[in-house]
């Protein structure tokens, strides 16, 4: 019998956060600011990669994401079991590297807003190389200005010493996550050019994740980062 994908989330979700909390014991604060119901945006700061697997155990509804479509399609028992794992935490599959890509990507997530669903974004575009915030790219503003869904500030610390980048296993270290309370951008901004606002409303976000975290912030963007990525 094949589960269906909310109820494969959930059981995947109810597991592994149970399993999550016994060994890393994380430190979860805010998570009342996020809606039950309805659309939401959770931008985040981007330390690991394991932070798309911290994001959804620490939400208690479902949260979807993108993914390399790599991951998707993986041939053996390690592919399927990838396949398996980021289909089970809500990963949608998005391609990188060609023109389109970014704007796909951005489609993508507002369908899913537009379903009434949790959808998180790394408005840093890739992980921090350095545990510095980097300045936000604007698809997260065109996200919220477009859907008007609440934006839910959010912050991480301690995941890069999880899975630092270049390591390939996991290691057990303390963490932390922090939901701030929800940005309203669904008025207001309409005197401004499109490009203004979006770049507005990212600066803004962005001010919220790092009264979050503390980070110090680089002053630029993150070089690394694939645009797919928001």
């Amino acid at each position: 019998m094949r589960l269906e994908e909310p109820v494969l989330y959930d059981m995947t979700r109810r597991i592994g956060s149970l399993l999550g909390r016994a060994v890393y014991r994380p430190t979860i604060e805010g998570v009342e600011h996020i809606p039950a119901t309805g659309p939401v945006l959770l931008a985040s700061n981007h330390l690991s990669f394991c932070d798309s697997v911290v994001i959804p155990l620490a939400v208690p509804r479902r949260v979807r994401f993108l993914a390399k479509a790599e991951y998707f399609e993986g041939a053996g028992v390690r592919g399927r079991l990838s396949k398996a794992t980021f289909s089970a935490l809500g990963a949608v599959p998005v391609r990188r590297g060609r023109g389109r890509d970014a704007v796909d990507a951005l489609e993508i997530g507002l369908r899913i807003l537009k379903d009434g669903e949790a959808f998180a974004i790394y408005p840093e575009g890739s992980r921090s190389p350095d545990g510095r915030l980097y300045r936000g790219r604007t698809g997260v503003a065109h996200l919220a200005l477009t859907s008007h869904a609440p934006v839910v500030p959010v912050a991480l610390s301690g995941t890069q010493e999880i899975q630092p980048i270049g390591a390939r296993l996991p290691r057990v270290r303390p963490i932390r996550i922090r939901f701030g309370a929800p940005l309203d951008f669904s008025f207001g901004y309409d005197h401004l050019k499109p490009g203004r606002a979006r770049r507005v409303v990212t600066d803004e976000i962005m001010a919220a994740i790092q009264a979050l975290s503390g980070q110090e912030e680089a002053g630029g963007y993150n070089e690394h980062a694939s645009r797919a990525e928001g």
